[in-house]
């Protein structure tokens, strides 16, 4: 998948400025897909050229003009051949799973620090994907709006966020556990 497609998508649910498309990416598309704003203004400008989106300008009086963009009959087409395309099984690509990695020869308690902030984080994450789940269900139980709602996309691929970063945070809670408790088991042993 290339960030268009990401982007196209997004662009789905209705009418956006890059600024808003920027803090979509931030909440609902970041668990499946990252890029910075710069990335997204420039591929705004490139889906446009190419006639994939539609963009115009919205005047405000008390703020500068912005430029919203809409997807296109071609930029429809676009998805519709992407969805044909075989896509390819993810792969994790991470720093700190490198520290981890090469812990038994570099120090650990800066692995471990990282370890505890990337548990805040996820548990962070857990929550925005917990509230953004309540909203987008309103009054409806979840098998309710799994077999009826309205947008489902969205819900699902923010389903598959929540336990991504449920996931995250138990292995990084018990990994950082796991290491304080080796690097303590020595001096405890020196004791005796």
């Amino acid at each position: 998948m290339a960030l268009r497609h990401a982007v196209l998508a997004a662009l789905l649910d209705g009418e956006y400025s890059g600024y808003q498309l920027a803090k979509i990416f931030d909440v609902s598309v970041s668990n499946y897909w990252h890029a910075v704003p710069q990335q997204l203004y420039t591929e705004l400008s490139k889906l446009e050229s190419e006639g994939l989106i539609k963009g115009r300008q919205v005047i405000q009086h008390d703020r500068p003009n912005k430029r919203v963009y809409t997807v296109t009959p071609a930029g429809m087409d676009e998805l519709e051949r992407f969805a044909t395309v075989p896509t390819k099984p993810g792969i994790i690509r991470e720093d700190l799973l490198v520290l981890v990695q090469a812990v038994d020869h570099i120090s650990v308690k800066p692995i471990i620090e990282q370890l505890e902030e990337r548990a805040l984080a996820a548990e962070a994450k857990v929550e925005l994907f917990t509230r953004v789940l309540e909203g987008l269900r309103g009054d409806l139980d979840e098998e309710t709006y799994l077999r009826k709602g309205e947008p489902i996309g969205p819900y699902l691929t923010c389903l598959r966020g929540l336990a991504h970063e449920q996931s995250t945070h138990q292995w990084v809670t018990n990994t950082a556990r796991l290491l304080r408790e080796r690097i303590a088991e020595p001096a405890e042993e020196s004791e005796s």
